[in-house]
């Protein structure tokens, strides 16, 4: 049986004002997809002083009616890494807008993550007041995760395009056979031997890159999108966190709600939880 963590009131995040809210969540619909995100401190940092180190960003680009999502998880070896979380949501959202303002088709996931890795660079050289920082202390001051990407509203049902650095996750919950579907190889489930902490975040870019997905939701299905503080104690679906999430995103919560489940306690899993999900729209609720 799982073992809640200890009960304690959360500390404020050090002296820094520009440190992200300990809460953030966002929840709005289009015709054909309704979107929800949230994200919490994690208990660890709660306790410790720290900041939220996740992020999450998104968007719909309105000629198409599609929504471009990201969400990041700073280092926690990284100096700043909750600036650089925020910084590569904001920018992956932005350039992927802007492939679809300009071109009206598929976004250049390459080139979004370039651009994502050369906003770090920006800010590694202000930070550092050199011209020509390299990756590494790039990610000492600002390493992150990235999961970003695409759902287009199809008539055969709604295409998502993702890809991710780091080990942040994805999957295609299925809530007809109440079954975690993941789009990218898991780090946590039965099949993993070793668990390992080791990443390779952004700045660090794959050419080409080598985690790139492209599925259909149905209507019974839901697009989730989150970092490991969800993903780990997740596991593979079928624990007590698991159905959880499957009782309570059968249809879409408000947002608030989304962030109270979200920031479940369970002993030892005190990281920072993000989840983002999307879910088609039935004509029902058009």
């Amino acid at each position: 049986m799982d073992v809640p963590g200890p009960e304690f009131e959360a500390r404020p995040p050090g002296l820094d004002a520009t440190h992200p809210p300990d809460t953030e969540c966002d929840g709005w619909s289009t015709t054909d997809l309704t979107l929800r995100f949230a994200s919490v401190r994690g208990a660890n940092h709660r306790y410790y002083r720290r900041p939220r180190q996740d992020s999450a960003r998104a968007a719909v680009h309105e000629p198409t009616g599609t929504i471009v999502f990201a969400v990041a998880d700073g280092l926690s070896s990284a100096a700043h890494s909750e600036r650089g979380a925020l910084e590569a949501c904001e920018i992956a959202v932005h350039a992927m807008l802007d492939f679809l303002a300009d071109t009206a088709g598929p976004a250049d996931f390459q080139k979004v993550a370039y651009s994502c890795a050369d906003r770090l660079y920006e800010l590694a050289q202000w930070q550092l007041e050199v011209s020509d920082p390299t990756a590494t202390e790039v990610a000492n001051l600002y390493g992150t995760t990235l999961v970003a990407g695409t759902v287009c509203p199809d008539p055969e049902g709604p295409v998502v395009d993702v890809f991710r650095i780091g080990d942040s996750g994805a999957w295609i919950l299925d809530h007809a056979d109440t079954v975690y579907n993941p789009l990218f190889r898991s780090k946590t489930g039965a099949d993993i031997e070793v668990v390992s902490n080791e990443v390779s975040p952004l700045p660090f870019v794959p050419d080409p890159l080598d985690q790139l997905v492209t599925a259909r939701l149905s209507s019974t299905q839901t697009l989730l999108v989150g970092t490991d503080g969800f993903g780990d104690p997740l596991g593979d679906g079928d624990g007590l966190v698991g159905a959880l999430f499957s009782r309570h995103l059968t249809s879409p919560p408000s947002a608030i709600w989304l962030a109270h489940v979200l920031d479940f306690s369970r002993e030892t899993f005190d990281d920072d939880r993000t989840l983002l999900a999307v879910w088609p729209r039935t004509r029902s609720q058009q």
